[in-house]
């Protein structure tokens, strides 16, 4: 049963895998613990993460970043429709009213629904967890904003199913981030003593997220939470966007929104440049070469200026900050300590508001990018039983107010702490909905209304008598389908890619070999035709060979591999056969000085035949004079020609003569053992009688 913990963020993604040692932050193939929430759309593939993200200037509108925000929603939602002009990207409806995003894929328009679009970046996720666990991946725990609301999380869900995941829970981040920070703590209080209140502030790219939570020994309670969804380092960004259009509008007489290539390449900027700001007060510079009609621009701006031109967004770091102790019901000098995660928590700015706000700094004890996705791994190995974990309870809230209605002729039997209901003989709805999109207010209820416990059975309707549920249903098939179809097709592409990769390689790797080191292997004819072999190569990849299926690029590359594999086997050979030579000559030499050792009537070589001696003395003579004429005439031999004797057979030799004398151990006591073709002569010094 696989462990593992996936973080889809706005602009990056985190995968958390459980091993024996504990979790750890899995890799990708770039050898990078952050993939990019990226999705690019070509002619014959997909491109996801990392290789995505590289063509979101050259490939803009078909290149899809930001989805996250899209989850659960209509088309016709304002939310939408207020987002639609400021996305490099097309938006469209889907047959079911959600939104989709239009691309052209396979050089074909195609609409594809944000359920589709985040299971191809969970399918990409779910790739590195197993590669870092080599074993497949399915039961795992995603992550997803606290302020996300039922239809919201379903669509999460829905792209789970669809890369072939099995989502065994959908954790808030905030409660990931508590979990990942309360586990591994060893001087938590008993559960009769007062619990650790502890505030996570969690700034991420789009969100704003904030709880509070108390720790006793073995477990957690999330008391309140508080968020600002629309809030987070893309205001930071798209102040700082605003800032350099109007100043290059100005200064080169460039309207930069009209080119959407140039916008994003300015956003890239301006999120480095941001960066940048944290660490640095001075000016800093902002340099962008060939930005628009061939214009290199270049700004500079400091921190100061830019907290300034922020003012309004900074403000809406402690609204929420505030109606979380309220919700609690807690003072600031109840919060033990307040920790930060996200990326945009390095802000100083923000820092110096939540430091102000508490009256405490900030901790950051925990990894800002990683905290969510270690969190959802433990959260895994909890309900995995494949894994021992030490037993610790979470206990979330529900950011939303549920609502419970009916309708029934007899309400006197309603009271407080038990709801009663007088049904009549006719059947009875009781309608339970979330006011999602509002956070929970004060109530003016009696305090014990709010644990009021309502228990009610449940009539569902069977799957064949729900036409929605089976439209659903059969929408999400299709999907699994198509996605299957895509990574088919990508596979069969990156197949194509590699071979043609693998041809430009060889050309580019043996013209730089031939005029270096494989320059004495080889003689100027055969040189001359490789060369200009090579050269046709390489025209032919840029134009004609361009785009061409896969066992073309396998032939091209037997054809050129006739011709320069010989030099290569005859540069190898020079290297190695020296090598083989002194293995062999060591080991002539060693059985030479036990003959020798004989002749001088050394004892422990006194019980043998002189006989069988004087044939292994022969032997090895024989092995000798071979090695050294070999040696001879190679010496004599061009190295641009075939060798005259192979590594190959120097070894084939060498494990003749290793034959031919066998030292090993023999009981208790040493013996050597020689071996003559079919004989086997012991020789011994300890051991009385030995059996031949």
């Amino acid at each position: 049963m696989s462990v593992v913990g996936f973080d889809v963020g706005f602009l990056s993604c985190y995968v958390a895998v459980a091993r024996a040692g504990g979790i750890e932050t899995a890799a990708n193939e770039y050898s990078d613990r952050s993939t990019p929430a990226c999705v690019s759309f070509g002619p014959r593939n997909r491109s996801i993460g990392a290789a995505a993200k590289s063509q979101m200037v050259t490939n803009c509108k078909n290149t899809v970043q930001g989805f996250k925000r899209f989850h659960g929603r209509a088309f016709s939602d304002p939310f939408v429709q207020n987002l639609k002009s400021s996305l490099v990207y097309d938006l469209s409806q889907m047959p079911s009213g959600t939104t989709g995003i239009k691309v052209m894929y396979m050089e074909e328009e195609k609409v594809f629904s944000i359920e589709q679009i985040t299971a191809m970046l969970l399918t990409k996720l779910k790739e590195t967890a197993e590669s870092a666990l080599k074993k497949p991946v399915a039961d795992c725990v995603i992550s997803v904003p606290c302020f996300y609301t039922d239809a919201e999380r379903r669509s999460v869900i829905d792209a789970a199913q669809i890369a072939g995941l099995n989502c065994l829970r959908l954790m808030n981040e905030t409660t990931a981030v508590a979990l990942a920070y309360g586990i591994y703590k060893q001087d938590l209080p008993t559960p009769e003593e007062k619990p650790r209140t502890v505030v996570f502030v969690d700034i991420g790219h789009s969100g704003y997220q904030v709880s509070v939570c108390a720790f006793n020994k073995g477990k957690l309670k999330i008391l309140a939470t508080a968020f600002d969804p629309e809030m987070g380092g893309k205001d930071f960004d798209e102040r700082l966007v605003k800032h350099f259009c109007e100043e290059f509008a100005v200064k080169y007489k460039l309207d930069v929104k009209s080119k959407p290539r140039a916008l994003v390449r300015l956003y890239q900027e301006c999120e480095k440049l941001k960066k940048l700001m944290s660490a640095n007060s001075s000016d800093l510079p902002l340099n962008i070469e060939c930005f628009m009609n061939d214009i290199d621009v270049s700004g500079k701006l400091n921190r100061y200026a830019f907290e300034e031109m922020c003012a309004d967004v900074l403000a809406r770091v402690e609204p929420p900050l505030r109606s979380l102790l309220e919700q609690a019901h807690l003072k600031k000098d109840d919060i033990h300590a307040v920790e930060i995660v996200g990326g945009s928590s390095r802000m100083p700015a923000i820092k110096e508001r939540i430091n102000k706000f508490f009256g405490k700094e900030p901790s950051t004890t925990l990894n800002a990018d990683e905290a969510v996705a270690r969190g959802c791994a433990l959260q895994c190995a909890i309900l995995s039983p494949a894994f021992k974990v030490r037993e610790f309870s979470t206990t979330d809230v529900v950011p939303f107010p549920i609502s419970l209605k009916w309708n029934s002729a007899a309400e006197d039997g309603v009271r407080y702490k038990h709801v009663t209901f007088s049904l009549p003989k006719e059947p009875f709805i009781l309608d339970t909905s979330a006011e999602e999109g509002k956070q929970e207010k004060k109530s003016d209820q009696p305090p014990q209304a709010k644990k009021a416990k309502v228990k009610t059975k449940v009539l569902e309707l069977p799957i064949e008598n729900n036409p929605q549920w089976q439209l659903a249903n059969d929408m999400l098939n299709l999907f699994v389908e198509s996605e299957g179809k895509m990574i088919v097709q990508d596979k069969l592409e990156k197949e194509r890619n590699d071979a043609k990769n693998y041809v430009e390689e060889y050309v580019y790797e043996m013209r730089d070999k031939l005029h270096g080191i494989f320059e004495k292997f080889v003689n100027d004819s055969d040189r001359d035709v490789l060369s200009l072999k090579l050269e046709d190569t390489e025209v032919w990849l840029y134009e004609d060979g361009e785009d061409q299926p896969k066992q073309v690029y396998i032939d091209k590359l037997v054809d050129l591999k006739s011709l320069g594999q010989p030099i290569q086997d005859r540069y190898t050979e020079f290297e190695e056969r020296p090598k083989a030579f002194d293995e062999l000559g060591r080991q002539l030499q060693q059985y030479m000085k036990i003959v020798e050792a004989y002749k001088t009537k050394e004892e422990q070589y006194d019980h043998l035949e002189e006989a069988e001696v004087q044939k292994v003395d022969r032997m090895v003579n024989d092995v000798m004079i071979w090695m050294n004429s070999k040696m001879n005439q190679q010496s004599k031999q061009s190295l641009a020609v075939e060798p005259v004797v192979k590594t190959t057979e120097i070894q084939a030799k060498t494990r003749v003569s290793r034959s031919l004398f066998i030292i090993q151990q023999h009981g208790t006591d040493q013996s050597t053992v020689v071996g003559l073709g079919g004989m086997t002569v012991y020789i011994v010094t300890t051991v009385e009688s030995v059996s031949r």
